[in-house]
């Protein structure tokens, strides 16, 4: 996925569905999700694999794990053809966040539940055969724990990469909540020191692949969120309250969203791209808050599950239903964008170097009013999908002055647009944008000076959308999509429950959750 990604940065719409290197090892990966949910549901015929299973006919049972994970699988595998149906209609979305794209993340993702389910479950039908050593338990718990924080991170893949095309509040949301879910359910599920072993686990993979990806492969650079702080926030609040989950839960998304909050925002000043700024401390805090309780939350309840103690049911439902609201709200607020109107930017290119095929320039940008960006979480030039990116924060100069710090490129595929973010402002500047026949767009030239309105940015990055198309089915697709979303939710929220109902915390489940 992250090599997809890069490739899109770097080099913009893919010619076809298969067309991209990168796609083949994710339908790979995401067809041996399928195909081991399958396994599990097809191998017990004729037995029934614990009392958690799914009948299916009458001597046919299936393990909930098992069906959860080809759901996942199936899912994800869907988004791919869904996808493609998706460009031909509305045109490329170039941006992670997609509806098709989420498919793709959220199946993949959101299976590590589905495994975890399965794990219970056979350990419980392998109750009366000999028992794997303790430590080789505790791994495997902590390498899923980190599988899960790993799935729920990569929906933070365009900050880490340093081409957001949302606000930066939602990346404390992301993190926060990917942190309180993961590291929370893996603490209580495991043991002491689960969580710090599951963020050592999650930075090896996932640094692991920014390594392979980058130094490897020779594509973009991804920065890799942090966890530790997180994950010690998750001990530490254990230690106290071990024998209250659900609390434990909530205190250890209190201190994600807070004390985590801080040590990102350090760590990020020198690891991100976009690192966070004093525009975003008070908001991006209370979103990081937010995503970390809900997270925390749905983490202690996901731990529960797997010891079989439950809370009530309709306690479990509120948490839950409250976490999901809680949650959608945030993204919701993290949405809501305002693209200012009677602003212009007048840019004037100094230093310019190399001939047309090769054009790179410095810049001075003078917007108007001059107040009008002010205290901005970024001000940069942003130059991608021309094999590369360049992303430049501009240095100010005085109010409403900037000035570029390096040359930016101004030839070939090179899109160049200066990028406003204040508040909730998110605006551009198209600088160069190529002649792109394929979509039936001109070249929008850079001459030495000239001035152009602020603008939205989705036209600019997002270029390749079709226009005329009625509002209205992008509205009905991109809901059906999220009806789907939630189904699968909410099935694995039902999985949870059933195996904490049919598979009570009794000898060995019982001895983990005191623990």
């Amino acid at each position: 996925m992250y090599w997809d990604i890069s490739l899109h940065i770097s080099h913009g719409r893919d010619e076809g569905p298969l067309a991209n290197i990168a796609h083949y090892p994710i339908l790979i990966g995401l067809f041996g999700i399928f195909t081991s949910g399958v396994l599990a549901v097809v191998l017990p015929k004729g037995t029934r694999p614990g009392a958690a299973s799914v009948r299916i006919t009458r001597d046919w049972y299936a393990p909930a794990g098992g069906v959860l994970l080809a759901g996942a699988g199936f899912y994800a595998l869907l988004g791919f053809p869904l996808d493609d149906v998706w460009h031909r209609i509305f045109g490329q979305d170039v941006t992670l966040w997609g509806p098709t794209h989420l498919m793709l993340i959220g199946g993949a993702g959101l299976s590590l539940v589905a495994m975890m389910i399965l794990e219970r479950e056979g350990r419980r039908a392998a109750a009366g055969s000999a028992r794997p050593p303790g430590w080789l338990r505790y791994a495997r718990r902590c390498m899923l724990g980190g599988g899960l924080l790993i799935g729920l991170s990569v929906f933070q893949a365009e900050y880490d990469f340093g081409v957001p095309q949302f606000r930066l509040v939602h990346q404390p949301l992301l993190i926060a909540l990917a942190a309180g879910c993961a590291l929370v359910a893996v603490r209580l599920w495991a043991g002491r020191g689960a969580a710090l072993l599951a963020a050592a686990f999650y930075m090896l993979v996932r640094g692991g692949v920014s390594v392979l990806v980058a130094g490897v492969i020779g594509e973009l650079w991804a920065a890799v969120p942090l966890y530790f702080a997180e994950a010690l926030c998750v001990e530490i609040a254990a230690l106290v309250l071990a024998r209250r989950p659900l609390l434990t839960g909530a205190v250890s998304g209190l201190l994600i969203g807070t004390a985590g909050f801080g040590a990102e925002y350090a760590y990020g000043q020198a690891a991100f791209r976009l690192p966070w700024t004093p525009d975003v401390l008070a908001e991006g805090m209370a979103m990081a808050v937010t995503g970390g309780v809900a997270g925390g939350l749905c983490g202690a309840l996901l731990a529960q599950g797997l010891a079989g103690r439950f809370p009530r049911r309709a306690a479990a439902r509120g948490i839950f239903a409250g976490a999901i609201l809680a949650v959608s709200a945030a993204v919701a607020n993290g949405l809501l964008i305002s693209v200012p109107s009677g602003r212009t930017a007048t840019v004037t290119l100094t230093d310019v170097r190399g001939d047309a095929a090769h054009r790179t320039a410095g810049a001075r940008v003078e917007f108007s009013p001059a107040g009008a960006v002010d205290g901005p979480a970024w001000v940069t030039v942003t130059g991608w999908q021309g094999e590369g990116l360049h992303v430049d924060y501009l240095v100010k100069e005085r109010d409403g002055v900037y000035r570029t710090s390096a040359p930016m490129p101004l030839h070939g595929g090179w899109k160049t647009l200066i990028r406003v973010h204040d508040g909730r402002t998110l605006a551009g500047v198209p600088v160069y944008l190529p002649a792109d026949p394929a979509i039936g767009a001109g070249e929008l030239p850079a001459p030495a000076e000239f001035t152009r309105d602020v603008q939205g940015e989705r036209p600019v990055l997002q270029r390749e959308l079709k226009t005329g198309v009625p509002g209205w089915l992008w509205a009905v697709c991109s809901a059906v999509v999220l009806a789907c979303t939630l189904a699968l939710v909410i099935a694995l929220g039902w999985g949870v429950a059933r195996i904490a109902r049919r598979l009570p915390g009794t000898g060995e489940a019982g001895a983990e959750a005191g623990a």
